[in-house]
Order: C-alpha cells, then structure tokens, then sequence
C-alpha cells in the first residue's frame, strides 16, 4: 500500500506528521522526490518512523541538486508528465498538503482523471491549519452554480487530521460502487 503526496517544494509555516503517520500504518511513501520544502519534510518524517519512501523526479530537477538521495527508491524520468504518471501508477490514494501551483496542478490532474474514471482511487486534501478551507468554499460554490456534481464534489475528501484522512480513505467507495481498498485504520 502506497499513497502518493503532493506538497510544497518551500517550508511554508505548516508542518505535519503526515510522513510518520502514513510509516505507523505501514503505508508507503510516493511524492515528487525533492529534499526541500514541505515535500522533503514528509519524506524525512517517513523514513525516520520507519516508512518506505519512494521520490520520483525529472532529470532537469535532479540535475540542479534538489533530488533527496537518502530515501529507499529514488527515479529519475525525463518530464513532469512521466513523474504525475508514474506516481499515479505506483499509489492506492492520493493527498495534497499545503503547497503552491505545482501541488494545486497535481490535485487537480489525478482528481479529473477520478472523474474521468481513469483510477477508483481516493483523492484527499490535509487541511493543515485551515490551509483549503478557502478552496473547499470555492469548490462547494462551483457545485452550487451547476459547474461540478455533488458526487463528484464528494470524491475529494478534506480533513484536518491525517489519521482521519486516512480513515476516510479506508472507507472510500468509488462513485461507480464497491469498496476500494482494505485499508489499516487505528
């Protein structure tokens, strides 16, 4: 069991333990393979809980040194587009901390593509201090005004706590039916 972590390639002011509670749970790590920013934060706090972590990174990012070495399994691709697609291929779930355009542009791609019914994995927003509630107020308008459904609305599931998010997760059933995936939950 992986899950897939979009998130800032700068500190912010948001921390979380998101890396270590997805260690606890047994679940591994995949994110976009960079050692600075909130991103690096979460791999570190992965693999110090004991996690498996593994980056996936497009050569010109590695080549200006911002590709994190210490971590179980380190891939190197040659574009953005191979990096999102090997990422999508390699996690049962995706989450999105607090980050920039990259982090949104990511969110965004994997959760169309759950609407287009190319994955059945669950997509989550960790709202580390509030971070999204913008967004979820945002998103419940374009529901509001016709632009988006209420089910699909619902697929991306937002909560403040990772062990809830997680939780959450577990308890994901597709808009097409069934169960997604058994996941841990303590």
């Amino acid at each position: 069991m992986r899950i897939c972590v979009y998130a800032g390639s700068n500190p912010g002011e948001l921390p979380t333990a998101l890396g270590a509670t997805l260690a606890g749970r047994g679940i591994g790590l995949v994110y976009g393979g960079g050692r600075t920013g909130l991103m690096g934060a979460v791999a570190d706090g992965c693999r110090a809980a004991g996690g498996r972590v593994t980056g996936i990174i497009p050569g010109f990012l590695e080549r200006k040194e911002v590709a994190h070495h210490d971590i179980d399994d380190l891939r190197v691709v040659g574009s953005m587009h191979e990096r999102k697609t090997l990422m999508a291929e390699l996690s049962d779930g995706f989450i999105a901390l607090p980050g920039g355009i990259g982090t949104f542009e990511e969110l965004f791609e994997i959760w169309t593509w759950s609407q287009l019914g190319q994955h059945r994995k669950p997509c989550g927003l960790l709202n580390v201090a509030g971070f999204y509630d913008r967004l979820v107020e945002f998103l419940d308008g374009v529901v509001a005004d016709g632009f988006l459904k209420e089910d699909h609305r619902r697929t991306l599931i937002t909560e403040d706590d990772a062990g809830r998010l997680l939780d959450a997760f577990a308890a994901y059933e597709p808009p097409t039916g069934g169960k997604w995936l058994e996941l841990e939950t303590t």
